[in-house]
């Protein structure tokens, strides 16, 4: 096949994983060694009010980058050298198994560092302990996927907090590390979701994590910075596609509200997407967004996770298949036969 088709394969190969069979295990999934990894590597540092601070984090960065990105690359690249003529004849047409494991491998990798349905997932079983009004349960399940306390919230508050992630989920798990993948391929998913990762591990404003989680903090608001930006656009789209209730001003409302949210680049999905459904999102004694507008209910979560998870296959559809067929596929190449490079005459 040729190579643009081969990108959009890889990327409706990621789409179908992430549909239809989800995370990997925890216990393999490679997010979970890269925690693994940077934990090892915060349990060495001593002097954390030091410059060198600074410098450890920027290094652990690089660590964890380059391991995750040379395992990615070099799995795609032994596959497509060495497995590239592994043909067969079904009939009259000739089938390269060899192509089409590479744009699998690929699809997996590029699936690791994005999620769009996965956060329905945590928030049907809550959704369904409100209906049953066991609020606290409810309370308990959503602990794992916000980090404010929630032991004593109320059903409102709840609803609020799955809207909350979902829609600020939109820029980190999907336009940023997508838009990064399409141009750079592998290497641009990777740089993202290992910052990302640092972010949320390390990017703390304590005496504890406020040297060392420095770069990679910065690194995850300049990586976020275009994307979360165009997002309300596409927000705006899905929400025109999905017949809203017209509430006018969704990107009034992001560039208006975006800076109520502690960090730079959040605000503008979540602003977006309360106006778009026209409610309010509370993070007491932080944030109102949407103000005026009524709490969330349990349907309204439904309506936030069906309507981020739209916007998601927009932003893929408009922004990432076009930069990946132009732009990645080719850095993807190169970025595979330079590691071939690297083994000389051994591949």
């Amino acid at each position: 096949m040729e190579l643009w088709v081969d990108a959009i394969f890889i990327v409706i190969v990621a789409l179908l994983i992430d549909r239809f069979i989800g995370e990997v295990p925890n216990a393999i999934h490679p997010l979970r060694w890269m925690g693994n990894i940077l934990g090892w590597l915060d349990r060495r540092v001593k002097n954390r009010a030091s410059g060198w601070a600074h410098l450890w984090g920027l290094l652990s960065y690089l660590l964890v980058f380059c391991i995750f990105w040379f395992i990615s690359i070099t799995v795609c690249m032994l596959v497509r050298v060495k497995l590239g003529d592994w043909t067969s004849e079904i009939g009259n047409y000739t089938v390269c198994w060899g192509e089409i494991l590479w744009i699998i491998l690929c699809g997996f990798f590029f699936k690791i560092s994005f999620a769009v349905f996965s956060f329905r997932k945590h928030c049907m079983p809550i959704q369904k302990d409100l209906r049953e009004g066991n609020t606290e349960a409810a309370a308990a399940k959503v602990q794992m996927i916000v980090s404010r306390k929630t032991k004593g919230m109320d059903a409102e508050h709840i609803a609020s907090s799955c809207c909350e992630t979902v829609s600020e989920n939109l820029v980190d798990s999907v336009c940023s590390p997508t838009f990064y993948f399409g141009l750079l391929g592998l290497t641009g998913s990777v740089m993202f979701r290992c910052c990302n990762l640092m972010d949320a591990m390390w990017g703390y404003l304590n005496d504890k994590y406020r040297n060392l989680g420095f770069f990679p903090a910065k690194f995850d608001d300049v990586l976020g910075f275009i994307t979360s930006r165009v997002s309300p656009v596409f927000v705006w789209l899905a929400a025109k596609l999905m017949r809203m209730p017209p509430h006018p001003g969704i990107i009034e409302a992001a560039r208006r509200d975006h800076a109520m949210t502690p960090s730079p680049n959040s605000g503008w999905p979540m602003t977006a997407v309360a106006a778009a459904l026209g409610i309010s999102m509370e993070k007491k004694d932080v944030y109102i967004m949407g103000a005026g507008s009524p709490m969330p209910t349990i349907d309204d979560v439904t309506r936030c996770y069906h309507l981020v998870e739209l916007t998601s296959i927009l932003f893929i559809i408009i922004v990432t298949i076009p930069l990946f067929v132009f732009i990645g596929i080719h850095v993807e190449i190169f970025a595979e036969d330079l590691i071939r490079g690297l083994f000389g005459g051994l591949i």
